[in-house]
């Protein structure tokens, strides 16, 4: 079974991450995955961390000449900010009187967190709930996303919504292929520098902005998931696990909430017969029916809510003395919306990468390849 486990604070020495159940002879690019995370840390509307901070992956075990041997993969991505936080967040002895964070902020862990864990101070709990973690979660799912390749599997994906400026043209896989290069990874130019006019407004306002991202699954053969079994559903397996995701508040496949609002004929795609094989022309479920790949597309859209943390504050309490204050404020992004899109694009890659080898079994890639190419279409 594929797992994984990451660990680490926003402004700890490093963030690590455990990926037990890869096979065997599984070729690791290092360089993709560094890729991947220089995307994760990109996009307009990205705050001053990321001008400390440039991840690089470092593989601790787990791979051999660039092969996986089928030991757990261990993966860190260190942080370079440690340097300026060490004397306050040391495991070896820190002064915890310093940066202390009483002023719990809206929208964030900060007040559940504290109640929860017993703590006094939320910096114990906003530095594990920080989207930073994010960074390592990138690196474990491009090894994933490897693995799907293997198998003739991709995963892409576009900003399809940011600030309120959203794009309603529907699009190919093929046609979102160099899609990163744009500064909003939208593909549409025009709607981008709306968009990016509108994030500008955003910062001016110390306010910040969410969107929804829309992530494409292509080459996925049908049988992917069981309905026989609720809890081995696909579609539920892959939206559990964005939904795990720091800031999504919606996880929706296919036509998702505009199904409920259309009439049976207008949602579900027919089924044609041409030429033995068996076609659909539409494509509303998403590449998901009955809890299983189809053998489409598969669609699935996920929302970001605003960044929480906001330079203008909101109000809330302070818990040491229960008056009323402004919110807290830490070094932020205005908007993240190219991080999300990537951090889910990896999410998914992760999730269907475990339903995969739920299926297929095998220890290590010739095997597991053999498998994949004797399913139906």
């Amino acid at each position: 079974m594929l797992n994984w486990m990451t660990s680490g604070e926003s402004h700890g020495q490093a963030l690590t991450a455990i990926v037990d159940g890869l096979p065997s002879i599984l070729t690791v690019d290092t360089e993709e995955i560094d890729r991947y995370l220089a995307l994760r840390q990109g996009g307009y509307g990205r705050g001053a961390r990321q001008k400390i901070e440039t991840d690089r992956v470092r593989i601790l075990s787990g791979v051999r000449n660039r092969l996986t041997l089928g030991s757990p993969v261990c993966l860190m991505v260190e942080n370079k900010d440690y340097k300026n936080w060490e004397e306050y967040m040391s495991p070896y002895g820190a002064d915890v009187s310093a940066r202390r964070l009483t002023r719990v902020r809206p929208g964030h862990a900060d007040l559940s967190g504290v109640k929860k864990y017993d703590q006094t101070d939320a910096r114990n709990i906003l530095e594990r709930a920080s989207a930073r973690e994010t960074a390592v979660r990138v690196a474990a799912g491009t090894l994933a996303r490897m693995f799907l390749r293997e198998l003739g599997i991709e995963v892409g994906g576009y900003v399809r919504s940011v600030a309120g400026i959203t794009d309603e043209k529907e699009y190919t896989f093929e046609q979102l292929r160099n899609v990163k290069s744009s500064e909003l990874f939208m593909p549409d130019d025009a709607l981008c520098e709306r968009a990016k006019a509108e994030i500008d407004a955003i910062k001016e306002a110390k306010d910040t902005a969410g969107g929804i991202a829309e992530i494409r699954v292509h080459g996925l053969k049908s049988g992917f998931g069981s309905c026989m079994s609720y809890g081995e559903k696909l579609d539920g397996h892959l939206a559990g696990a964005v939904m795990g995701i720091q800031a999504v508040k919606g996880v929706e496949i296919g036509l998702g909430f505009e199904a409920a609002k259309r009439r049976g004929s207008a949602v579900h795609d027919e089924i044609f017969n041409e030429n033995g094989k068996y076609v659909r022309h539409t494509n509303n479920a998403g590449g998901i029916e009955g809890g299983m790949s189809n053998g489409e597309e598969i669609v699935l859209r996920a929302a970001m809510k605003p960044i929480p943390t906001l330079m203008r504050g909101l109000n809330t309490v302070n818990f040491d003395t229960g008056e009323a204050c402004r919110a807290a404020t830490e070094r932020s992004d205005v908007c993240s919306i190219c991080a999300f899109e990537i951090i889910a694009e990896s999410t998914v890659c992760f999730a269907l990468a475990q339903k995969v080898l739920q299926r297929l079994g095998g220890d290590n890639m010739r095997e597991i390849k053999e498998r994949y190419a004797r399913l139906p279409e």
